[in-house]
């Protein structure tokens, strides 16, 4: 990780982000700006929050370990993304863990001055009510999908939702098995089962790691109108 103290680049993205409007005073705050490198981990999970992380740039993976010792992929995240928000407010531990996918870019303000200069501040409180909220209604909703559906329905509703190119489509959109089945909450021997049968049916095809959809509306009836969004 490189700390980069720049105030064009701080500022830029300020700009580029519209975070003026949560940040009254900018100049005033010690922003600094941090640069994760691929496959770097950003925040572990169990340890000690130290501030809130505005992803600016790039791309992460946010995932969460099981009892089995093995981790649940979550989804992915890009700009403007904020990490840290639950554990400030609940006073925990940092509850799961952010890997950079490719080099990301976060603008970081110490949990110090965020509780001492901005938690009183109704325009940063809102900023983040809207990104908690969001967070809560899409783990709600993907968590009601993988309990109650079966992993046909559940992987023809992934399809579907990614299909929208909407927030939560872009978020949970990968190319590799295993990280769709840890999605989905199955294994990837499991999709791969599914994969096969819907391919046989002609409702998709697989070449190689990429899958195409054949039948969209037979899908969507598979799916029996569900989506992770």
């Amino acid at each position: 990780m490189k700390s980069i103290i720049e105030q064009d680049n701080i500022k830029r993205y300020i700009s580029k982000h519209n975070l003026d409007r949560i940040f009254p005073e900018p100049d005033t705050l010690p922003i600094q700006l941090r640069v994760y490198e691929r496959n770097e981990l950003v925040l572990k999970e169990g340890d000690e929050l130290a501030g809130l992380y505005f992803q600016v740039e790039g791309q992460t993976k946010v995932s969460s370990s099981v009892g089995t010792g093995k981790s649940l992929l979550l989804r992915f995240c890009h700009p403007l993304s904020v990490f840290g928000d639950i554990e400030l407010i609940q006073k925990v531990e940092i509850q799961s863990q952010v890997e950079a996918v490719q080099p990301t870019s976060f603008l970081f303000i110490d949990k110090r001055t965020v509780e001492i200069e901005l938690m009183r501040d109704p325009h940063f409180l809102n900023e983040l009510l809207k990104h908690l909220s969001y967070k809560l209604q899409t783990c709600t909703t993907a968590s009601r999908i993988n309990l109650l559906a079966s992993v046909e329905e559940r992987f023809a509703s992934y399809l579907l939702t990614i299909r929208l190119q909407n927030g939560f489509g872009k978020e949970i959109q990968t190319p590799h098995i295993p990280e769709i089945a840890s999605l989905i909450g199955t294994t990837p021997r499991h999709l791969n089962r599914v994969i096969k049968k819907l391919s046989n049916v002609k409702i998709i095809r697989k070449e190689k790691k990429n899958i195409f959809v054949i039948d969209w509306e037979r899908l969507d009836e598979l799916s029996n109108g569900l989506r992770y969004e």
